[in-house]
């Protein structure tokens, strides 16, 4: 696979979770990540593909090459046309939920990564875009 392929994987299932998140590491470890970094990558986008099934039903995942300056990393796009988030800052304290799960999802992915932003919209859906970038 060329480094600087777009990867997409459509989300509307459990199983694409597992697909999203082994793309991703294989993607991060192409590109230079290893070890535990690989783990917090596949994490994240566990997280964010497990809020799109959960809330949006469907969606994708979008897995990037970044390139700034000396660095390389890996962006990773998760978008969907679902409900959006009627109160973003809200979704990303922990512990808050509207399904009563944990209320881990957004703030632990956050957590998880270097950069992290999150736009949302009522009934127009959701795009959280984060970036690893190898140490």
């Amino acid at each position: 696979m060329d480094v600087s392929t777009e990867i997409r994987v459509a989300i509307d299932r459990d199983a694409d979770i597992v697909t999203a998140r082994q793309r991703g590491r294989d993607l991060a470890a192409q590109i230079g990540f290893a070890g535990g970094d690989l783990t917090l990558i596949a994490t994240a986008i566990s997280e964010v593909s497990r809020n799109i099934v959960s809330y949006a039903q469907r969606g994708e995942i979008v897995l990037q090459v970044a390139e700034q300056q000396q660095r390389r990393g890996i962006v990773i796009i998760a978008r969907d046309s679902g409900p959006g988030i009627a109160d973003v800052e809200a979704a990303m304290r922990d512990g808050f939920s509207t399904t009563r799960s944990l209320g881990l999802g957004l703030p632990g992915a956050r957590r998880l990564m270097d950069d992290f932003a999150i736009e949302s919209a009522v009934g127009k859906g959701t795009t959280v875009t984060m970036t690893k970038w190898v140490r």
